[in-house]
């Protein structure tokens, strides 16, 4: 039993400390721990190159061109049963560092276009992408904030776990919580869902979320877009399509139950997804090739040069 610890605060702060309290859980039920602090590392951004989705589709494997620490730290996550990730929460949401993170697992990283590319290099002889992408694994998110400005950071950890279909455990924010290793009862929770995680890792295939129910039945979510016209509304996580309500002095989201395979985070949805992505792109290519989108882009180009700070 393998679990991983990211912190990605301050060194020796609020998070690097609340994620070892989760593993002190953790190998106090036996398990292996390790822990790693993302700003430790060199990850760069995503520059949305797409050359990860051209090397999944054409049988080359699960590649990326930025060369750094990344790959590095997805093999830590993969060899991992169940992963512990700690996070300051800044503006209401994740940090950028945890943001590139999520950004670099994007499309190489989603189950359903491993699942499709796993296929065409069985059937090109191409090389296949890592078995370890396809398999299921735990999760639990936890973000530390200074203030009660918090309520983006859930559904910026879970779109993280969104996009391999890990199975979250616990996803919990504390707001005022500066100092939360003076805070026992907080402290104690902490303890707790690292246990909670073992406990999941132990039968991942019956592993069950843990934290609050939130307000979406599916994902959990309370982040929803709003439709001002009507009672529309699309969340923001898992992005089924339903109706608020209001039922017993509470908020309501229904939505029909045939938008469960549309959701982000199963497979049927996400080979719908990779159906709408191979449309776009070939739509794309053919448009890119016309004489009017060649010279729009060099209008474009000719108009203004970026400018870049004089370093001499």
């Amino acid at each position: 039993m393998k679990i991983l610890g990211i912190s990605s605060g301050t060194k020796n702060g609020s998070n690097d400390s609340m994620c070892k309290e989760a593993l002190m859980a953790a190998k106090n039920m036996g398990a292996e721990v390790e822990f790693i602090r993302l700003l430790d590392l060199d990850i760069k951004y995503c520059t949305g190159c797409i050359s990860c989705v051209m090397a999944l589709f054409s049988g080359k494997g699960n590649l990326c061109v930025l060369k750094d620490d990344f790959d590095w730290l997805l093999d830590k996550m993969l060899d991992a049963d169940g992963i512990i990730v700690t996070t300051p929460i800044f503006e209401k949401g994740a940090p950028g560092i945890f943001q590139t993170l999520t950004d670099r697992f994007g499309p190489r990283m989603d189950r359903g276009n491993n699942v499709v590319a796993t296929k065409i290099a069985e059937k090109t002889g191409g090389k296949l992408p890592d078995p370890r992408i396809l398999k299921d694994k735990v999760i639990s998110y936890i973000g530390i904030g200074g203030s009660d400005w918090t309520t983006r950071i859930e559904c910026d950890h879970a779109m993280h776990a969104l996009t391999p279909a890990w199975t979250i455990i616990d996803n919990q924010k504390f707001s005022w919580s500066k100092t939360i290793i003076l805070d026992d009862e907080k402290v104690a929770i902490v303890h707790q869902i690292g246990k909670n995680l073992v406990e999941a890792a132990k039968d991942i295939e019956n592993a069950q979320y843990k934290g609050e129910a939130g307000v979406c039945p599916h994902c959990h979510s309370r982040n929803f877009y709003l439709d001002e016209t009507s009672t529309h509304a699309i969340c923001c996580l898992c992005g089924i399509e339903g109706d608020m309500t209001i039922d017993e002095d509470k908020v309501v989201f229904k939505f029909p139950e045939q938008q469960l395979k549309h959701a982000h985070n199963t497979l049927s949805g996400k080979f719908m997804h990779v159906d709408d992505i191979k449309r776009n792109e070939e739509n794309n290519m053919t448009l890119k090739k016309t004489d009017e989108y060649k010279a729009r882009v060099e209008n474009y180009k000719n108009f203004i040069s970026a400018s870049v700070p004089n370093n001499n």
